[in-house]
């Protein structure tokens, strides 16, 4: 049976994977350096699995019988991973990514225990298997704050 923490839940993962497309695009767009083209390929990379993220949550919630949100009911809240003013600071996009999948995968973590509560695997299974890519781009990330330490 789904709740609406389920859909709640699952809608806030939508639109959070989203902002995350706008925001990793942006980011891989204006960083400027020698040292920004690892970091900016990476990103490029991930704009595609982030947005196959959002297709599934869409569609998860249309077999819910609920629909996906447009534009008008989004909300932007990734204040740390907007571009940098200075197109060199790898650092804070970095720190800006981050933050982006710690949150993901908070949200995710909650999703997977509310659909254990409501008992409904299939929205878990769909959990599961984004909280693994979550997680890897995370350990990517990490290993870039490694390569560019915070002063």
């Amino acid at each position: 049976m789904t709740t609406d923490e389920i859909t709640d839940l699952l809608t806030e993962a939508y639109t959070d994977e989203l902002e995350t497309v706008m925001n990793y695009l942006s980011n891989a767009i204006v960083l400027d350096g020698i040292h920004a083209e690892e970091v900016k390929a990476s990103l490029e990379e991930d704009i595609q699995e982030e947005l196959d993220h959002a297709q599934i949550l869409g569609e998860r919630l249309k077999q819910l019988d609920e629909s996906p949100p447009g534009s008008e009911q989004f909300q932007a809240k990734q204040h740390s991973l907007q571009p940098p003013e200075d197109t060199t600071d790898v650092q804070s996009v970095i720190e800006g990514v981050l933050e982006a999948e710690n949150d993901a995968i908070e949200t995710y973590r909650s999703l997977i225990e509310a659909a254990e509560d409501a008992n409904d695997p299939v929205t878990e299974d769909v959990a599961v298997t984004i909280l693994t890519d979550e997680e890897a781009h995370r350990t990517e990330f990490r290993g870039f704050q490694k390569e560019f330490p915070m002063d």
